[in-house]
């Protein structure tokens, strides 16, 4: 029975609002990773269903399972409830703390660290800072959805787009289409430190995978 101050009903939409919350961070932050369903579930040890669900907000995780999935992306639980902020257009990192990822080019010796963590449903914008190694490898075969913005922060590089070549430096910045192959062809002056974003809009948040 629903009591005279709306208790229940307020209880049902926070409710609601928590789901929305860990479904977008965990749709966000499988994508960043460039993971399926299968392979968040398989990592998680939960079935496939299961995290479709938790990803479209049609079922509520337990804590034990937002651990297994915390420990599946190597992220902490919290991130799952940060779009509950009263300040949720803000996100604010400081130095050295934001969320290392694994992505595709962690295996060549990229570095990524995601500077903000607000993952939105129609638009989701990702900055990270990629840190290249003395002993990373080039790889210009990168491709993904959306757009991507690249500034170089320190070192050297040529850069591949396509068919075309770029020699950047500090200060220099590239913006390009996910879609076409792109990455860095030659190391010029290492290490490497530059910003990279992406912006992935709502016709392309229709997964496939």
């Amino acid at each position: 029975m629903t009591e005279p101050n709306g208790t229940d009903s307020g209880a049902s939409l926070l409710e609601d609002e928590i789901a929305q919350s860990i479904a977008a961070t965990l749709r966000g932050v499988r994508r960043a990773q460039n993971l399926t369903l299968q392979e968040v579930a398989d990592r998680a040890g939960l079935s496939m269903a299961m995290v479709s669900k938790i990803e479209n907000a049609q079922a509520s995780p337990s804590l034990r399972t937002l651990a297994q999935l915390s420990q599946a992306l190597s992220v902490p639980v919290a991130i799952f409830f940060r779009e509950l902020s009263s300040q949720e257009e803000v996100s604010v990192v400081h130095a050295g703390q934001g969320i290392e990822l694994t992505r595709p080019g962690t295996r060549y010796g990229y570095r990524y660290e995601l500077l903000a963590a607000q993952l939105g449903a129609r638009r989701v914008l990702q900055p990270y800072l990629v840190t290249i190694s003395p002993e990373a490898e080039p790889f210009p075969l990168f491709q993904h959805a959306g757009s991507e913005f690249i500034y170089v922060l320190e070192g050297a590089l040529t850069y591949r787009y396509g068919s075309t070549t770029w020699d950047l430096g500090p200060g220099d910045s590239l913006l390009l289409h996910g879609a076409v192959q792109h990455g860095p062809e030659r190391f010029d002056r290492l290490p490497i430190r530059l910003l990279s974003i992406t912006i992935t809009r709502g016709e392309d948040d229709i997964d496939t995978r």
